[in-house]
């Protein structure tokens, strides 16, 4: 069966668009982040009045994203373990991939899919990482 998914334990999107899509055996997740379902909470985030960073955590931030993740997988029916290729947004590239590499090899240690990490300036809430994922399913 083709069509859009979306988890009951993955924050809500953002926009209008599903947590997932299923075409064939392939299933393709929109933008997932670190934030957590019903909550405007971002772990690991101080945010001032004005709602703009004042520091955060990167570590708690890749632990939720990569959970989130997780969820979203489950609950279409696949597993982290059929992950085949992943795009890894981060805001800064310099301070936060080596921590963020350094936790990529401890949870993807015995799955190891493709992956590209680009630079960006900004993401569309107040985040630090997004990840963009493609995986099997049955």
């Amino acid at each position: 069966m083709d069509g859009k998914i979306n988890s009951s334990k993955a924050p809500d999107p953002v926009g209008l668009y599903p947590h997932a899509r299923r075409v064939g055996n392939l299933l393709f997740l929109s933008g997932v982040g670190p934030r957590e379902k019903g909550s405007k909470t971002i772990p690991g985030v101080e945010l001032d009045k004005k709602n703009q960073i004042v520091s955060y955590n990167i570590e708690a931030q890749c632990r939720s994203v990569f959970r989130n993740v997780k969820y979203i997988l489950e609950d279409a029916g696949s597993s982290w373990d059929k992950i085949i290729d992943v795009t890894v947004y981060l805001t800064n590239m310099k301070d936060d991939f080596p921590i963020y590499n350094k936790l990529w090899a401890e949870y993807f240690k015995d799955n190891l899919p493709c992956r590209t990490t680009l630079e960006i300036n900004c993401l569309p809430t107040p985040i630090a990482i997004e990840l963009k994922v493609i995986a099997t399913i049955d």
